[in-house]
């Protein structure tokens, strides 16, 4: 089950607590507009954590707190243990080097090279050109651009320019990457080999990837821990298996539409009644989770049932790295039928839920 609000970690690299942004009315006697609300919340060293929420959720104002380039109204925000809300001039540029940050656009400069535009903040730090080139050129090679090292950004493709963006977030050596929106000016394709890329960068360098995407499809392919915000405040939070597999809060649900397996197939939607007549077959929809995912659950339901159990639709998929499968079957509504079938159900530790009755 989805832990709410908060997430534990006995070692965290950012905590966000209770923290409220408010900005102040736009006119004369108008409203502060509050973007956070009361936001408590831990990223866990080491993992990818996605943020999501629709457009003005609040998940790239809490972004933009990490690294101190918005300051909260209340409450603290810490990194690896250094409160950013207390940092200023000197401190703060040092703490900045330690966070990678990649953008939906890029941010790439037209006039410099590959080469040049990953360089630039070792340039700003006061790194020799020896240096500077040890440290690109593994980094090249990293995100797989060794024969673009001298093209400018108008000669690469938005794959390539967010790889570039990678490359020169990680150029710092930082111990946190933030990625705000950084797939969604991409295709499915691209999007996913950008997300590889994230994942072997989290695997190999240990790097900790707080993740902000309006996108399902993004957290549920590259995450291990997910925050749902609404309204500035986070209305859901725990692994991305739980929530994705059993959400809570109204807003996750909606969010999760989109998700194959999570709607019914209209032309059963367009059948379905409330209440049984005499002879109809319950419809009934199971999420098969982890290991329960390849298990011959359906055969062992029509013997001990005995009686007709049909597959209506299905999909199989998997949640961070872990199998799970949504299926319809109908059988009997006969009420000792139905009673025999949920008390398997629950021995079996599948999720169901009887969505309705047809002939």
């Amino acid at each position: 089950m989805a832990d709410e609000n908060t997430s534990t970690s006995t070692d965290p690299m950012v905590v966000f607590e209770n923290v409220t942004k408010e900005y102040p009315a736009s006119t004369k006697g108008g409203e502060a507009f509050k973007a956070l609300d009361d936001v408590t919340y831990t990223v866990p060293r080491g993992t990818i954590t996605g943020i999501i929420g629709r457009s003005g959720a609040g998940k790239s104002t809490l972004v933009r707190l990490v690294n101190g380039l918005e300051v909260p109204t209340n409450g603290r925000v810490l990194v690896d243990g250094v409160d950013v809300t207390k940092l200023k001039g000197a401190a703060l540029r040092e703490l900045r080097r330690s966070i990678g940050m990649i953008f939906q656009h890029f941010n790439l400069l037209s006039s410099r090279t590959v080469f040049d535009n990953i360089a630039m903040p070792l340039e700003i730090a006061g790194l020799s050109s020896a240096d500077i080139k040890a440290r690109i050129d593994p980094l090249i090679e990293m995100v797989g651009l060794g024969d673009k090292l001298n093209h400018y950004p108008a000669q690469l493709s938005g794959g390539q320019k967010q790889r570039v963006g990678i490359a020169r977030a990680l150029a710092t050596r930082p111990k946190l990457l933030l990625s705000d929106e950084a797939t969604s000016a991409l295709d499915p394709e691209t999007t996913q080999q950008i997300l590889d890329l994230l994942k072997r960068i989290n695997r190999d360098l240990g790097l900790t990837v707080l993740l902000i995407t309006h996108e399902m499809e993004v957290v549920k392919a590259a995450t291990s821990r997910v925050a749902v915000m609404d309204k500035g405040a986070i209305v859901e939070s725990g692994s991305t298996f739980d929530v994705f597999i059993e959400p809570q809060h109204p807003t996750t649900r909606t969010m999760l539409t989109s998700m194959p397996g999570s709607n019914l197939p209209e032309w059963i939607t367009s059948k379905i009644k409330d209440a049984p007549c005499e002879g109809d077959d319950v419809l009934v929809r199971i999420t098969f989770r982890g290991v329960t995912a390849d298990e011959p659950h359906i055969a062992r339901l029509t013997r001990e049932l005995e009686t007709e159990v049909r597959i209506m639709s299905g999909t199989v998929d998997e949640i961070a790295g872990d199998p799970f499968g949504h299926l319809v079957i109908a059988y009997s509504a006969k009420p000792e039928i139905m009673d025999k079938a949920r008390a398997f159900f629950e021995r079996n530790g599948l999720i169901f839920e009887e969505v309705g009755y047809g002939a």
